[in-house]
């Protein structure tokens, strides 16, 4: 295990792949970590330097008091990447994690070279949904509105299938008081304006079941950078790393050969 202690804030973070290779980072969701992307590793070319990385108050990085804002969370990636010596990398987020990538494209393009917004939006929700959800964790934890999540993240195909109770526990297990802060940095959140502004390679992905950011939400974020790409999966909700691996490794690998960083 890696810890990177910026000062402020210590993150766990991981590295597989080429030491040497293109440098990819993954940023994950809301309630999970960066175990996140398992499934899809093992596809993606052998090349890379992939890099992941738990949030704060996520997996093992420290969980300071919230409220946190969405400028708090991209300026650890910010820091994390410094400490790393990254620069022209390839971004994948998915949901926070997009937002993130978002933050992070506008504030420093000699980090972030390319972008894959997953499953994301410039702006997810309203602040009074989150409102609701923050003051149902404060009232019974996570547990309180897990299956509900589920039921977002997941197609009702795998709703059924015995791996949903690995991916509720990683939702429950986390910190609730990270939850709560990320949380509250997502509904303080809104990109459109900043993101309207960024010019560089730029791809969305969206499943056709996501009840979370569903396919039109992503793609309205994506069209937002001119030039992008669409990509739909379907059979797959908000997690389609998880769902659809095979397929969204490959369009990951696709995306990575256009913008000539894979080989």
């Amino acid at each position: 295990m890696h810890y990177a202690d910026l000062g402020h804030i210590k993150l766990h973070y991981r590295i597989d792949g080429d030491p040497s290779g293109q440098p990819v980072v993954f940023a994950n969701s809301l309630g999970t970590d960066l175990r996140l992307w398992d499934p899809i590793l093992p596809l993606l070319p052998k090349s890379l330097r992939i890099i992941r990385f738990d949030k704060r108050g996520h997996g093992l990085s420290e969980c300071p008091a919230g409220p946190y804002s969405m400028g708090s969370l991209v300026r650890d990636t910010e820091a994390l990447l410094d400490y790393l010596g990254v620069k022209d990398c390839i971004f994948v987020g998915l949901s926070i994690g997009g937002m993130i990538a978002q933050g992070l494209a506008v504030k420093r393009l000699d980090i972030v070279r390319a972008l894959v917004l997953s499953n994301t939006a410039a702006k997810i929700g309203q602040p009074s949904m989150w409102d609701e959800r923050i003051a149902a964790v404060k009232a019974g934890g996570i547990d309180a509105l897990a299956d509900s999540t589920l039921e977002r993240w997941f197609s009702k195909k795998f709703q059924s299938s015995s791996d949903l109770q690995l991916w509720r526990n990683m939702l429950v297990r986390q910190p609730a008081a990270g939850y709560l802060g990320c949380s509250a940095a997502i509904s303080g959140t809104d990109f459109f304006t900043s993101t309207s502004g960024l010019r560089l390679p730029a791809l969305g992905i969206a499943g056709a079941e996501d009840g979370s950011t569903p396919p039109d939400m992503v793609r309205e974020t994506t069209d937002l950078i001119p030039g992008s790409q669409f990509h739909l999966i379907r059979k797959a909700g908000h997690l389609p790393c998880v769902e659809q691996p095979a397929e969204y490794a490959q369009v990951l690998t696709d995306f990575f050969r256009s913008v000539g960083q894979c080989e």
